[in-house]
């Protein structure tokens, strides 16, 4: 707590937050990189307006569209009020790319020659609790008999350092395949968008972190979801996004168990 209140002013407010809390269904949607907001102690790190509204910062779209898969399934949705820029939250503490220094084109110049102090406050102040977050919903919802089905919601660019990425929805898993094997199943007669299994990153790349310390322990069938972010970039495309992927959820967890 002394972390806490020395990390955020009040203007701030808290690093997790959780819409339609007493949702019913059995999906737990989680989005990481959902805002591009940066604490006020940091300032803009000494980064452009244009790098902060860039993906570096955040998903573009994600939580747009994870905020209207919520509403149609009835689900609880979990998200980091605050930018990957200061701590990734999808990444463990001892990940050189949970605070980045660089990303892709840019500098990032508060993020320079970190003492093991300041990693260890953002951790503190960041991840833990967002970590814990997830957590306490999990074990809440066991308490209580209702099923978890751990989906994540991510965007990503179009480009990726000067190459194209045709992939336009990417259907992620770890170890675990079982849900997103019948989602990508379900989505090989669509003609509405390119859907492809661990593209454009994979478990290899370091990004199922998140489904790795809630979703693998507990056995919760789980997946992780990424929107090329050019389709997302208004109501109209986030709309026909969440659409998209709530009915393939749906038809899916009809036909999987777990």
């Amino acid at each position: 707590m002394l972390v806490q209140s020395e990390f955020f002013t009040e203007a701030d407010g808290e690093p997790v937050a959780v819409e339609n809390a007493r949702g019913r269904g059995e999906v737990l949607l989680v989005c990481e990189h959902a805002s591009r907001r940066l604490p006020e102690r940091y300032g803009d790190l000494g980064l452009s307006e244009e790098a902060l509204a860039s993906h570096i910062a955040w998903d573009p779209g994600a939580l747009a569209v994870a905020r209207l898969m919520s509403k149609s399934l009835d689900a609880t949705l979990i998200y980091q009020r605050f930018s990957r820029l200061i701590y990734d939250c999808n990444r463990p503490p001892e990940s050189p790319a949970a605070i980045r220094d660089v990303s892709e084109v840019f500098r990032i110049p508060g993020n320079e020659n970190l003492s093991e102090a300041e990693r260890s406050r953002r951790t503190t102040a960041l991840y833990m609790p967002f970590r814990d977050r997830i957590r306490e919903e999990i074990e809440a919802r066991r308490r209580r008999g209702q099923r978890t089905v751990f989906v994540t919601v991510h965007s990503f660019t179009p480009v990726y350092f000067g190459r194209e990425r045709p992939v336009e929805i990417g259907i992620l898993h770890d170890t675990d395949s079982r849900l997103a094997d019948r989602m990508l199943e379900a989505a090989a007669d669509t003609h509405l968008y390119r859907v492809e299994r661990n593209e454009p990153y994979g478990p290899a790349d370091g990004v199922t972190h998140t489904l790795e310390a809630h979703a693998l322990p507990a056995g919760l069938l789980n997946v992780m979801i990424e929107i090329r972010n050019d389709l997302i970039a208004d109501e109209t495309g986030q709309g026909v996004a969440a659409d998209f992927l709530t009915g393939l959820l749906r038809e899916s967890l009809a036909d999987v168990q777990g």
